[in-house]
């Protein structure tokens, strides 16, 4: 069409820039031949980054770049009888893999070393995404890089993981992360940029005048920081080729600004989108901003199909806007696209207020998303609401401020910061004397909005407020994301899945006879007092399906569940339908606060070998009688969780001394009395072998295995230099008031 002579299968293996010519291989007869050029562009993309681990030649290990790497895989799946596949990297490319794997009924894993997939996002987005991948029922094995691939024959191999963990598998995708593809350029003098990219300027020019540079291989511009950076994306690169063609032909009117990162990702039924900068990103460029997430319903809730969207803002102190996240299963691409034109266009905060987008039912609100997001911004820097974050809650204590839940006591059930009094919204203002004004008060309720009333009517009222930011629904599953260990003296808790299918086969699933509950639609608390309504209408042993399609009930559901003595049987997915199927159980919903516990705590402060016999006696001992545990280890009892092998971690010569002076792990320790020069030590380790006793490196084998909690003091690790790389694995760690939590569930708190 556009008179191009296209050679397909030729490669360009020199370019001479002395005398403008490129040398090309032609791959079909092994032949080469010489090009001249008046002008060269380069835009070889990227290569896809393959670690230099064993077994990364086997065959069935393979990566997608293009559409013969597509191709490839397509044919070794066929041709394999493909059951289970493992994919390495969680970035856009290997989450769109595992989904479209799952989708052609295989077992998959995937492997992420950072703790959370889509590491554009921050934490308590990507919990979500976390959430949603596992009712999709895809293994999550994250915060764990890859060691080796092992062949195991037959076509099967095992990827080995860095804790050592093994998962078979008949297939390994490589999606890793890409680099770029700069041979020719580097051979031919080619000034390079920062991360392997070739260096360009506003129209794209390299080092050469005559030769250009575009795609995944150049280098350009950040946006918000006005750094030189590489953000591969196709967008950006088609506008590079047109200001390319217009440099070439002598009409330099425009010139490439740079990227600000505008991205979107379909994760089965979610799209994940996202512009600017992330907070942790701000973070690491010593950016100071502030943040505010909102949840809001994709159209009006009254109109059927309305879905939850989830949107992070992060803004400066002038309001100048720094980045935006949106997370939901409709909506957030068109979220994204209006923050991403405001940020082109040098808009604030304040404009999101008062930008005019089409409304009608079924595609909006009155006041869209993107105004919410911009009001909520709008109030923080007027001062007319003060903000706190989901991971700083653990910065307070219950002794030193107010936490105060003001939603109904129904919610409760699924989840609650630990130490708040329950006032809800609508009684306030009758209720406000119960409230001490002696020390602040931090509010919250759902999503944030019922939270903004009760913080006005206690600010007016001389109340030191603040709100926290995305309400319970951010803070909860934020801190059940078991991947997320970034936010400092932050509890890590498991994940809620679904439920045990298991279970579900147990019981006669006919579903003409079930009671169906409708909540799509509806906002929290809709969906939960939905349930606990339907609930009580049910009769003992009904089963109920419930529908919703707030994220937040997928992950209340188990927890309330479990907390009213209901069985959760199932829990799915469907086209962002979340669907719970119930069993009504005898008992009635209660307040999860009066409910006696049989739990026991243990503070773990001595490092002494008899002492770590103790605990892990009484330890494992209870939890042998069901019991819950949880075993605190700080100070010298910090020793008994190190690992025995050297760790190579960056230390002062402070916590280097204390490293040499302190035993490394259990192996280590020593008799508080009658250690006698290790003779008195060896002694009583030769009687409990004599007697079967297990050796205290075994029994905290068998508390893991038992399920005891064992946490590392975030606090003492600070003071003595220990690293979290220097203990075992399956160690939280946490502050003080995750303890405290622990222990006032439990009937019996020890110190040893």
């Amino acid at each position: 069409l556009f008179n191009i002579d296209t050679k397909i299968n030729h490669e360009v293996v020199n370019i001479d820039r002395e005398h403008k010519h490129v040398v090309v291989l032609n791959h079909e007869t092994g032949k080469k031949h010489i090009e001249t050029y008046d002008k060269l562009v380069l835009s070889p993309g990227a290569n896809p980054f393959i670690p230099p681990i064993e077994g990364k030649d086997l065959d069935g290990v393979l990566s997608l770049r293009n559409i013969p790497d597509m191709d490839s895989i397509i044919a070794y799946i066929k041709n394999n009888d493909v059951q289970k596949a493992v994919v390495v990297g969680g970035g856009f490319i290997g989450v769109e893999i595992a989904e479209n794997l799952q989708h052609m009924g295989m077992n998959v894993s995937l492997v992420e070393m950072m703790p959370q997939v889509l590491g554009l996002i921050d934490p308590e987005m990507a919990a979500l995404v976390h959430q949603h991948i596992m009712l999709h029922k895809i293994d999550l094995a994250l915060g764990d890089g890859l060691a080796a691939i092992e062949d195991k024959g037959q076509g099967k191999k095992a990827v080995v993981l860095n804790s050592g963990r093994k998962i078979d598998t008949d297939m390994v995708i490589m999606a890793i992360g890409v680099k770029p593809a700069n041979k020719l350029a580097k051979e031919a003098g080619l000034e390079i940029g920062v991360r392997g990219t070739i260096s360009t300027n506003e129209y794209m020019q390299t080092s050469d005048d005559d030769i250009y540079a575009l795609g995944d291989v150049s280098q350009i511009t950040h946006l918000i920081t006005g750094e030189k950076s590489s953000i591969p994306l196709a967008g950006p690169a088609s506008k590079q080729g047109r200001i390319v063609a217009d440099h070439i032909v002598g009409r330099p009117t425009t010139s490439f600004i740079g990227v600000q990162g505008t991205s979107v990702v379909k994760v089965f039924d979610l799209a994940v989108a996202t512009t600017g900068m992330s907070s942790a990103a701000l973070t690491r460029e010593g950016i100071e901003h502030k943040n505010i997430v909102v949840h809001e319903n994709n159209h009006a809730g009254y109109y059927p199909g309305a879905s939850e969207l989830v949107i992070k803002l992060s803004f400066d102190k002038e309001g100048k806007i720094l980045g935006a996240q949106a997370v939901g299963i409709d909506g957030a691409d068109k979220r994204i696209d209006v923050i991403a034109t405001a940020i082109r266009g040098g808009l604030s905060v304040y404009d999101l207020e008062e930008l005019e987008l089409a409304y009608a039912p079924p595609f909006g609100s009155s006041r869209d998303a993107v105004n919410i997001a911009g009001y909520s911004a709008g109030n923080v820097l007027r001062d007319d609401m003060k903000v706190i974050e989901w991971y700083q809650v653990a910065d307070y204590s219950p002794e030193d401020v107010t936490f105060l839940d003001v939603r109904e006591p129904i919610e409760l059930v699924a989840g609650k910061i630990e130490g708040s009094i329950n006032i809800p919204v609508g009684e306030i203002r009758d209720r406000m004397n119960e409230i001490p004004k002696d020390k602040p008060v931090i509010v919250y309720c759902a999503a944030g909005k019922r939270a903004y009333f009760a913080y006005r009517a206690l600010t007016l009222n001389g109340y030191d407020v603040t709100n926290l930011t995305g309400g319970y629904k951010t803070y909860g599953i934020a801190i059940e994301d078991k991947f997320i260990d970034t936010a400092p003296n932050m509890e890590i808790k498991s994940t809620v899945t679904a439920a045990s299918t298991e279970k579900s086969k147990e019981i006669p699933m006919d579903k003409s006879s079930m009671i169906k509950v409708d909540a799509t639609g509806m906002q929290c608390p809709g969906p939960i007092l939905k349930l606990y309504n339907g609930i009580e209408a049910a009769q003992p042993g009904d089963i109920l399906e419930v529908s919703a399609t707030d994220s937040g009930f997928a992950n209340d559901v188990n927890a309330w569940c479990d907390k009213t003595g209901n069985d959760l049987l199932s829990l799915e997915i469907d086209k962002g339908i979340y669907i719970a199927t119930i069993q009504k159980g005898g008992s009635h919903p209660i307040d999860s606060s009066s409910a006696a516990s049989s739990g026991k705590a243990m503070v773990v402060f001595s490092g002494d070998l008899d002492k770590a016999i103790a605990s892990f006696i009484i330890a494992n001992g209870s939890a042998s009688m069901g019991h819950e545990v949880t075993m605190f280890f700080t100070f010298w009892g910090l020793n008994i969780l190190r690992k025995d092998a050297y760790v190579p971690v960056k230390k002062n010569l402070v916590e280097k001394m204390f490293g040499w002076m302190m035993p490394r792990g259990a192996r280590k320790l020593t008799l508080s009395q009658m250690h006698m020069g290790g003779a008195g030590t060896a002694m009583i380790k030769a009687i409990m072998k004599k007697h079967n006793v297990d050796s205290v490196e075994e029994m905290l084998k068998t508390a893991q295995e038992n399920g005891v909690r064992l946490q590392a003091c975030l606090m003492s690790m600070d003071l003595m230099g220990i690293k979290k790389e220097e203990l075992l694995d399956g160690i939280e760690y946490v502050g003080v008031a995750s303890f405290v939590a622990a222990s006032d569930d439990s009937n019996a708190t020890l110190f040893i």
